[in-house]
């Protein structure tokens, strides 16, 4: 019989006989002959990743319309013999390409990741015979035998046994799942407790855990500020090129060379294009991951630094992040004649530390913090919890006298104990319910006062749940007072996952993520809109939940410790991994906790608007420069008929503007308490504006050294020169804050290498050298024009900047 192939979720609630008929299989499991055809038909239980040559890859960053401009220039710098400042061009592309290369090869990491965790071995049944093979060497039809302490290799099917998994980091459902006879226990899980034969179902790519990997590959963020940023970049080009256009028709018209012309078209394409923008971007987030790396946070996503800015929505998973990730006994109901302290003591003394079962650790742990004493008290025996009895059972002495305890599922212990009073069973009854209703599991204790075991009285419940964090509370107030809307994803169920949600201040309108289905996108989106959360989501719910809202207009973060979170958190503009996330949670995020707790997730977001602050003075000078530069050397042609401007200037002022502003990354800014956005109409008005005045400025400064300081063609090229340094260093000062300039200090680093430059480009005009001299007196006069320009505009600035909201 062929083997047929069906998804995991089918083969749930399926006869045994069914299931190994599907994967044409037996209880003596396949032969080698067979697994080996099987593997070369669905290939080895791994994850398969699509290799790049980095070669390619490095040397496309040379490839794009910004590096053709530079590249361009750079061409024309060495036809027209000006060799210093087309290596000066080189290494800038090199430099960006060196960063960018770099930064990509980061975002492998998470499959690599994924691909060591199924370096594992197994206990498989081949040829009749039990043997340990490697995860990889698993097929279809094998049969595997699960025990304490596994992690299951691929997705199995079981026969017959029952186990507890952990399936936390795969679903985010906190507490253990029991899988018996037709059940599912998925690759990635952990056997917490029993025993159970299995079959594989699923190998490799086609496992929950596959897909996961799947969703993960084909995350892919869009970082909104790089798209911003380059979406300016085209529009200053766009206005560089129209104007070379225009003024090498006029020089053509004029008569001018062909070497003339293609001079004045690299002036217009080095001073219009951003050649400095990738490394400006690298070093202003990577100043904020410095901070952030002293507060305890570590990027591994330099972009993410940027875009968590403007942040307006923050998805948060509940196992782990927002909860602590164990079982707590949460409450405690005690039936007459018993008290709630003895339930307590007679829970603990049916459980034992070393077993490290989870249920035992939280009932000592709940012990230990009601104070509960067990002095006099002694455990004889102890028989651990068996997945058949579904119950641990301790014999004791107490007061001289043995007694036998039993804890465990409730069914189990009910059907030891007789008849209880009609009061006794409401009040069970209503106990269970409350604890079902708040999503918790119930477990009862009864204790016989013979070894034997007969007699057993109910002596009351415990409700078992993982509990939220102690500052969880406290971090989503503040996240909301900072204008980010909370949103609860988990694994769990809607009745945990509401109540957790409630207890910590999201809100409790949770739903099911089932809810979704059968709704076209504006449905879904107006779903999402109306809830704070939704509940039993699987790992490609998340990735789907988090794309809507990104589809939606909102930036996104996301938190998480699980694989199940990995491609959510990928995708998310700010995806941040929890300290006591799973490696591959890690890998997949933009920023990683590494102390316990969500504290630093408030100190990211503050770091964050304030690198956005900084990114802002950066484009408002770059555009400003940009349109006055472009005005200036248009007028100026037009007045001059020639270049006001040398192309060895151009390539001091590049320096001055593109490399010197990089210390805006240190500069001292306040973050705001709302998310930041780009409003790129009201940014590109308010500098274009700016970049008309400083032109007129210039021009100003044009007509002072012919009419006033009557200098030659070259001495007024080192006028302009300066007037230009002067203005950018100014204008820094002024658009840094958004009041007047005087409202906040600069930081010092930023203040330092402003007058540093200044200072040397004034000695460069006075000795000249490279540049033909000025005298002392006509720079001072310079000076004082600028100071005195800087003065009105930035009144103006002021005003713009209200009237624009910037």
């Amino acid at each position: 019989m062929d083997l047929q192939t069906r998804a995991t979720n089918e083969y749930r609630g399926m006869a045994p006989e069914k299931a190994m008929e599907i994967l044409n299989s037996g209880l003596d499991g396949l032969s080698e002959a067979e697994a080996a055809e099987r593997l070369r038909r669905f290939g080895p239980n791994e994850i398969k990743e699509r290799k790049r040559d980095p070669v390619l890859v490095f040397l496309k960053r040379y490839w794009g319309p910004m590096p053709w401009l530079l590249e361009f220039a750079m061409v024309l710098t060495v036809l027209l013999g000006h060799n210093t400042e087309s290596i000066l061009i080189f290494i800038l592309l090199t430099v960006n390409a060196i960063i960018g290369f770099f930064q990509s090869q980061n975002s492998q990491r998470a499959v690599e990741l994924l691909k060591k965790r199924l370096h594992i071995r197994a206990k498989v049944l081949r040829n009749g015979q039990w043997t340990l093979k490697d995860a990889k060497e698993i097929v279809p039809g094998d049969i595997l035998k699960l025990k304490l302490g596994d992690l299951v290799p691929a997705d199995a099917f079981v026969l017959n046994g029952e186990i507890s998994v952990d399936a936390s980091s795969l679903t985010g459902e906190s507490l253990p799942q029991d899988a018996r006879s037709s059940d599912v226990a998925c690759s990635g899980s952990i056997v917490r407790r029993g025993e159970a034969s299995c079959i594989v179902v699923n190998t490799g790519i086609r496992t929950y855990f596959g897909k996961t990997v799947s969703l993960v590959q084909i995350a892919r963020p869009k970082s909104k500020q790089q798209e911003l940023m380059f979406g300016i970049v085209r529009s200053m080009m766009a206005l560089g090129v129209a104007a070379s256009i225009v003024v090498s028709c006029y020089a053509a018209y004029l008569h001018r060379d062909i070497f003339s012309i293609l001079s004045l078209v690299t002036v217009f394409l080095i001073g219009a294009v951003p050649v400095a923008l990738p490394a400006v971007m690298t070093i202003v987030q990577a100043v904020g991951a410095l901070d952030l790396s002293k507060k305890g946070v570590l990027v591994t996503r330099l972009d993410s630094i940027e875009d968590a800015a403007c942040v307006d929505v923050f998805c948060f998973d509940k196992t782990g992040t927002i909860t602590q990730n164990r079982l707590a006994v949460s409450d405690c109901r005690a039936l007459a004649p018993y008290g709630e302290e003895q339930v307590v003591k007679l829970a603990a003394l049916a459980s034992r530390e070393e077993e490290m079962d989870a249920i035992d650790t939280a009932v000592l742990r709940y012990s230990e913090t009601r104070g509960i004493r067990l002095e006099g008290c002694r455990q004889l025996s102890y028989l651990p919890f068996d997945p058949a009895r579904k119950r641990t059972e301790a014999v004791v002495e107490m007061e001289r006298r043995n007694y036998l305890i039993a804890k465990g599922a409730p069914s189990a212990i009910r059907k030891l104990c007789g008849p209880l009073s009609p009061r006794a069973e409401k009040e069970a009854e209503n106990a269970a319910n409350v604890f079902s209703a708040r999503g918790c599991r119930t477990i009862a204790i009864a204790v016989s006062d013979a070894a034997e075991g007969e007699n057993f009285h109910l002596a009351g419940l415990l409700a078992l749940s993982d509990p939220p964090r102690g500052d969880s509370k406290a971090m989503i107030q503040r996240i909301k007072s900072l204008g980010i809307r909370p949103f609860l994803l988990t694994g769990d169920s809607q009745a945990i996952a509401r109540e957790v949600a409630e207890q910590v201040g999201i809100g409790s309108r949770i739903r099911r993520a089932g809810e979704r289905k059968g709704l076209n996108r504006e449905e879904q989106i107006a779903r999402i809109d109306q809830s704070d959360g939704f509940a039993e989501v699987y790992p490609e719910d998340k990735f789907q939940i988090v794309q809507l809202l990104q589809n939606a207009g909102h930036m996104v973060g996301m938190t998480g410790d699980g694989v199940n979170d990995s491609p959510a958190l990928k995708q998310a503009e700010l995806g941040t991994a929890v300290s006591s996330a799973t490696d591959v949670a890690k890998a997949s995020a933009g920023v990683v906790l590494t102390k316990p707790g969500l504290s630093e997730i408030i100190d990211t977001i503050g770091t964050s608007r304030q690198t956005y602050q900084r990114m802002l003075t950066w484009v408002i000078n770059k555009v400003t420069k940009v349109v006055e530069v472009v005005v200036l050397f248009t007028a100026g042609y037009f007045w001059m008929h020639n270049m006001i401007i040398s192309l060895l200037g151009m390539s001091l002022l590049v320096f001055a503007n593109d490399f010197v502003t990089m210390s805006i990354a240190t500069d001292r800014v306040v973050s705001t308490e709302s998310p930041n956005s780009w409003k790129m109409k009201s940014i590109v008005s308010v500098s274009t504006i700016l970049g008309a005045l400083f032109a007129l400025e210039d021009l100003f400064v044009v007509w002072v050294g012919i009419s006033v300081f009557h200098l030659t063609y070259s001495a007024l090229c080192t006028l302009v020169l300066l007037s230009l340094v002067f203005n950018t260093q100014f204008r820094i000062l002024s658009v840094r804050e958004r009041r007047h300039f005087w409202s906040s200090l600069p930081g010092g680093k930023l203040l330092f290498i402003n007058l540093a430059t200044m200072t040397g480009f004034a000695l460069l005009g006075v000795s000249g050298g490279i540049v033909p001299a000025l005298e002392p007196g006509q720079i001072a006069a310079l000076l004082g024009i600028a100071i005195f320009f800087m003065g009105i505009i930035d009144f103006i600035k002021y005003g713009l900047f209200r009237a624009f909201h910037i």
